[in-house]
């Protein structure tokens, strides 16, 4: 027991790591280890909590670390939760504290857990799927926050505009023009932000949003509250997405306001700097700069004269080695190149065609023979048409043109099977999350109802002669039984 009370101890720790940090890329690489190895742990306690073979089961009594803990009797024990940086987001996962749970209803959490760990994989695993996705995130893990980025703007503000000193007074126009470019900016960014978050229905176009958002400071996905809302935590707060939301309108009214305000302060300071400081400089003669003007005009024209002269002479330079060149280039050797890039063209053609014998294939291999196509097809096109070769390479042209057109439907058939069969498994994560986390609840279930007849709809379109249409066929017949079982609740 022992053993059991010292794994049990540590499910909050495990716990807390399954969430997923949105970041740069390779950030994200690391978090799927990480949740990866939580899961095995949750796995771990619930094999020994199974192996217990315990007649009544203890009660295990949840608390924060700081509360003043229940008398243990009867063999019970006390499971410490530490308030890390978020305690409201371990009560989220853990219920209401402090709470008595059995090692039956810890089983149970367990299964939620780890469905909750799989779902935040499956996003990770499709944010890194997308190219223009990942080079986003980087991006913006290079900027401030939005918050971060106005109050640095709004900090403009407080600045005094030193009259007696031109140079200082130089200094502060310019952060006025750059505050105005970043208030700009940031207009743009809230315009963007809002319309990923709330106007669309697509998770990663959320994720871009709330990215741009946070900056980087980041966030990372922790959990779904009880109306499935997703709680994400960033810039030392816990929020969900209606509250960044909230954010984001709260700076749209307040930019514009403040883009006047500096524009106002830009255009009073570059006034003050063009200003004449005295009527000396205002009606007399003198000007700061005419005697350096003066005794520089002569040696300026030297330089000047000196650089026409070096140009003229690199001019006539170059025109004398031009027929040079040209005959080097005349001389370069085409035929040689041709033939080579011919036989190059055949090798790959070859070598597409035996990638793709006795299909099917995974859509990677299709990939591959895809793109060995496209590189011969590249090679040909490039031959001159003044070449001995220049013939032959038309006619293959036009037959590997028509293998590649193949090849690229085929392509397509099995990116589209893979992506469904993605889909599908998505699905039934959330159908499974749904029904854990809220078993007793009529509309989750209808929702997780719904959401396996999706995921089973989505694997009878994948077609018979894909390379995932076995594993599908497997996975459809477990999806029908799950949806058959719910609906029996119902």
């Amino acid at each position: 027991m022992a053993d059991l009370e010292t794994l049990v101890n540590e499910l909050p720790k495990i716990v807390h790591s399954l969430r997923l940090n949105i970041g740069h890329s390779h950030d994200i690489m690391q978090q799927i280890v990480m949740i990866n190895h939580g899961q095995d742990q949750l796995r771990n306690i619930q094999e020994k909590v199974k192996s217990s073979q315990l007649e009544k089961s203890p009660t295990t009594t949840v608390a924060y670390l700081d509360s003043v803990p229940k008398n243990c009797k009867n063999g019970d024990y006390t499971v410490y939760i530490y308030k890390y940086d978020y305690p409201g987001l371990l009560t989220a996962k853990f219920g209401k504290l402090p709470a008595d749970i059995s090692l039956k209803e810890i089983q149970a959490k367990i299964e939620v857990w780890i469905d909750w760990g799989d779902l935040i994989q499956a996003i990770a695993a499709d944010i890194l799927s997308d190219i223009k996705l990942v080079q986003q995130l980087n991006i913006d893990a290079n900027h401030d926050s939005i918050p971060a980025t106005f109050q640095s703007v709004e900090e403009v503000l407080k600045i005094q505009l030193d009259l007696n000193k031109p140079r200082i007074l130089q200094q502060q126009i310019q952060q006025i023009i750059q505050a105005q470019e970043d208030s700009l900016k940031i207009k743009e960014r809230l315009e963007f932000i809002f319309n990923n978050i709330k106007q669309s229905h697509n998770l990663l176009s959320i994720l871009l949003g709330i990215s741009s958002f946070c900056g980087k400071s980041g966030f990372a996905l922790e959990w779904l509250d009880d109306d499935h809302e997703l709680i994400i935590s960033g810039d030392g707060r816990l929020q969900e997405l209606t509250d960044i939301i909230n954010d984001c309108e709260f700076y749209q009214t307040k930019i514009d306001g403040l883009i006047l305000q500096i524009s106002s302060l830009r255009v009073k300071s570059e006034k003050k700097l063009l200003k004449p400081k005295s009527e000396k400089w205002k009606l007399g003669n003198y000007h700061p700069l005419k005697k350096f003007k003066e005794q520089n005009l002569t040696h300026c024209g030297g330089i000047i004269a000196a650089s026409l002269l070096f140009l003229s002479f690199g001019s006539w330079m170059l025109k004398a080695e031009i027929p040079q060149l040209q005959q080097i280039y005349l001389n370069f050797n085409q035929e040689e190149t041709a033939i080579a890039n011919f036989k190059a063209a055949q090798n790959l053609g070859l070598e597409a065609s035996g990638l793709v014998q006795s299909p099917p294939h995974p859509l990677i291999v299709w990939q591959q023979a895809e793109s060995k196509w496209q590189e011969a097809i590249k090679l040909l096109e490039n031959i001159p048409h003044n070449t001995s070769i220049s013939t032959k390479a038309k006619d293959k042209l036009i037959t590997y043109r028509l293998y590649l057109n193949v090849i690229s439907k085929k392509v397509i058939t099995e990116n589209k099977a893979v992506n469904s069969l993605e889909i599908a498994h998505k699905l039934a994560i959330e159908a499974n999350f749904l029904i854990q986390s809220s078993p007793h609840s009529f509309s989750v279930r209808e929702q997780a109802k719904n959401k396996w007849q999706k995921a089973i709809n989505t694997l009878k379109q994948i077609p018979g002669n894909t390379f995932v249409y076995q594993q599908a066929k497997e996975t459809l017949l477990n999806y029908q039984a799950n949806y058959r079982e719910i609906s029996q609740k119902n």
